[in-house]
């Protein structure tokens, strides 16, 4: 298994590691970007006292709306040099479009290159990939590349299309997976339902993105506990994002996905923009290392993560991520509870009969929030809605409205024309 030297470092010598590597990103956004060049001169910073990781708080933060309003003037190479074009997703607001370089992309390879060694991925393996390769996508290509860059084999199966994974499956015997764990449901009760005996295939494991499989305490939460009490394969969970072109992925010891030094600075917030302490909710914040075309600096993703900085037994010394709580503008003021989305998932993945979800936020007449949670049931039995609510007012002490859809209702509100990702939140408030 594949460990880069660095994340065997002490915290101090990776401290020391990205302090060397500040001012040369400072010097070139101050060169090549009009945004920072503007950012810079409008907040009078110079670039030059900035020496240390704690100096980076004389710089203000950056968020999506910089991204979203000012977004050519990210830019830091003349067009010639871009090579791909892609966007963000557009869950949290207009997307964005990313220019990459030729060197980014080798970058964005090599970050999956060590994010899928950490999850103890092997040249001999084969992946299976469920997710797409086009509409404007990068996970989906920063995958490939990374299998390619490791060494591996793997298989572009796409998103959706049961039938077609298991034959996949059957045909060429991959030993892992990359997909929405919510997928694994899906193709768990196709198997079952066609007489497929998937427990012996040849899949080991599965690299889960977009969706969360760990409580806050980093065991498995209810989708993660549904999928291996069916399946018994190794579940890796990963976060990233367009903005940081960077993953931080579990290890076999499933205690947060690693930090990657020499790919990021990552800074944990509180809402007054001060750092929190390991195992504190904090607003996860980043700066960029070695992107060529489009480099940010103290951005504000929105997602609120905890962190952790105690060595793990893999060997790794890096700072380790906590679950998804949720994102910042995401927040939902229920009856005076504070709630966010990955908690309602939560609840509604321990109800068997409901087979798919979603959950829509909005204002009613004296402006609080309302919620609805549309429900993907085959059969509504005569208590079904309040064993919804009673499990809500256990877990969350609130309940929302309930109502009922087919599950293929649901399947179509979540998968709407070029999506790319299953939709599982609409917020309709101002």
């Amino acid at each position: 298994m594949y460990i880069p030297e660095i994340e065997k470092k002490s915290q101090f010598e990776i401290k020391r590691f990205q302090e060397s590597k500040l001012p040369e990103l400072l010097e070139y956004l101050n060169t090549h970007s009009k945004f920072y060049q503007r950012f810079f001169n409008k907040h009078k910073i110079d670039i030059y006292k900035i020496k240390t990781l704690d100096d980076l708080r004389l710089i203000p933060t950056t968020s999506k709306y910089d991204l979203q309003t000012f977004n050519s003037d990210f830019l830091c190479v003349p067009a010639g040099k871009v090579i791909d074009y892609l966007t963000t997703s557009g869950t949290s607001g207009e997307p964005v479009v990313f220019a990459e370089t030729e060197n980014d992309l080798q970058r964005l390879a090599y970050n999956e290159y060590i994010s899928f060694a950490c999850a103890t991925a092997e040249p001999s393996d084969i992946f299976q990939l469920m997710v797409t390769l086009d509409r404007r996508f990068m996970a989906g290509m920063a995958y490939y590349e990374g299998i390619r860059k490791l060494g591996a084999a793997s298989v572009r199966v796409g998103p959706g299309n049961p039938g077609l994974q298991f034959d996949t499956i059957e045909r060429i015997k991959p030993t892992a997976l990359v997909t929405v764990p919510s997928f694994l449901l899906k193709l768990i009760e196709y198997a079952e339902k066609h007489n497929i005996d998937y427990r012996n295939c040849s899949v080991s494991k599965a690299v889960c993105i977009g969706e969360s499989i760990r409580n806050d305490d980093l065991t498995l939460n209810t989708l993660g506990e549904r999928i291996v009490e069916k399946w018994n394969i190794k579940l890796f969970s990963t976060y990233a994002s367009t903005e940081m072109g960077t993953a931080f992925t579990d290890c076999q010891y499933g205690l947060g996905g690693h930090h990657h030094p020499e790919m990021i600075i990552v800074e944990f917030l509180d809402e007054d923009e001060n750092p929190v302490p390991p195992g504190t909710p904090g607003e996860v914040t980043i700066t960029t290392l070695g992107v060529e075309g489009m480099p940010l600096l103290r951005f504000k993703t929105g997602d609120i993560c905890n962190h952790f900085i105690d060595p793990c037994p893999c060997g790794r010394k890096t700072t380790r991520l906590g679950p998804l709580i949720g994102r910042k503008n995401q927040m939902i003021k229920y009856k005076g509870t504070t709630l966010y989305p990955p908690a309602l998932y939560d609840v509604l993945n321990d109800i068997g009969n409901v087979k798919n979800y979603i959950v829509h936020v909005s204002h009613n007449q004296i402006g609080t929030d309302d919620i609805e949670v549309r429900v993907g049931v085959k059969k509504i039995c005569p208590d079904l809605e309040k064993e919804i609510k009673d499990k809500f007012r256990t877990k969350l002490r609130v309940a929302p409205s309930v109502v009922f859809y087919t599950p293929e209702e649901i399947a179509c509100m979540q998968h709407p024309e070029m999506s790319r990702k299953p939709i599982t939140f609409i917020d309709e408030r101002e």
